[in-house]
């Protein structure tokens, strides 16, 4: 498999304060070779026997193809990023900053001092969004392979010296200074919007459990640092809970096999977690029995595994 160049993705004669020789060495020299190098290593792997080669010859072809490939992507959304006019971005970019970084303003000043910042080093700045948490962030990614694993850049600064040198010389912020005036902000809004398609990882589903709702355990800890009123439940099984010296800080174990005799003591008018080891169905099967009996009852996400991977407080139980 070879991997094809991709056109030009800015037209380099409108770019302001950037000439068409700096462009055209950049795509030229730094693009194409790192797509050439990409095409080289592909080529050795397609040849390489794995099942006898030794493990390090794996390993460090492995690793060149990494930084050949991430140098070859970042490359093209660099050229991407370019020929805009750099003025305020569209409103939709506008609001997804002020949520994500308080400002437009805030975001711009965080990703110029990041460029300012790798001036006379090496790699790259990037405007990212995570799936996982849904939101924008902006992140260093140094020797092209230090990026987000599961996000997706939507605007890529390089910060590598061929990318400046030939207009700039060593004056790195004048050159960061020109890129942002020149920032297609349409083509961002566009990949941003395809990026927000991306789906993050998906949780396990226990149907059987319908629509059963949940809580997190940030969201519990929240509850308990404001001192809202909250029964907190304890639901591991006694074979394992008998075999713990530790219970969470501020909630009450009950035996899930004798729920019948200790909910009647919860009140009606407190919200109720519970949880169990991990968050499956004992803390679910929990959940739904009070709820059944008329308790404003939510299972942990996580269960006890999740509160203290969280920094949860803990204390020794008798």
């Amino acid at each position: 498999m070879r991997y094809k160049l991709a056109p030009l993705y800015c037209r380099p004669w409108t770019l302001n304060g950037m000439s068409t020789r700096l462009i055209d060495s950049h795509y030229e020299n730094n693009y194409g070779g790192a797509l050439r190098r990409l095409n080289a290593i592909t080529e050795q792997l397609e040849r390489l026997d794995v099942a006898t080669a030794p493990g390090y010859q794996l390993a460090a072809l492995k690793r060149d193809e990494l930084t050949a490939l991430n140098s070859t992507l970042l490359h093209e959304l660099y050229f991407a990023s370019l020929g805009g006019d750099g003025r305020e971005p569209p409103e939709a970019i506008q609001s997804a900053f002020a949520r994500d970084f308080g400002s437009y303003q805030r975001w711009k000043d965080e990703f110029m001092a990041m460029g300012y910042a790798l001036g006379g080093g090496s790699g790259w700045v990037l405007l990212t969004w995570v799936p996982r948490d849904g939101r924008l962030v902006n992140q260093l990614a140094a020797e092209h392979t230090q990026a987000a694993a599961g996000a997706v850049p939507v605007l890529a600064l390089d910060m590598y010296e061929h990318a400046y040198h030939i207009d700039f010389g060593a004056n790195a912020r004048a050159y960061v200074d020109a890129f942002m005036r020149n920032i297609d902000w349409q083509s961002v809004q566009a990949r941003l919007q395809d990026a927000r398609a991306t789906a993050a990882p998906r949780p396990l589903v226990q149907p059987e459990f319908g629509d059963l709702p949940g809580v997190g355990p940030e969201e519990v800890k929240a509850m308990l640092d404001a001192g809202q009123a909250v029964q907190v439940i304890d639901a591991r099984p006694r074979h394992y809970f008998s075999r713990t010296s530790e219970i969470m800080d501020g909630a009450v174990w009950h035996d899930p096999e004798r729920v019948s005799e200790w909910s009647g003591s919860l009140k009606k008018d407190e919200p109720v977690v519970v949880f169990c080891v991990w968050g499956f169905h004992v803390g679910c099967r929990m959940a739904a029995t009070l709820r059944d009996q008329g308790y404003d009852a939510r299972y942990m996400l996580g269960g006890h595994s999740a509160w203290k991977a969280i920094g949860g407080a803990t204390k020794m139980h008798a």
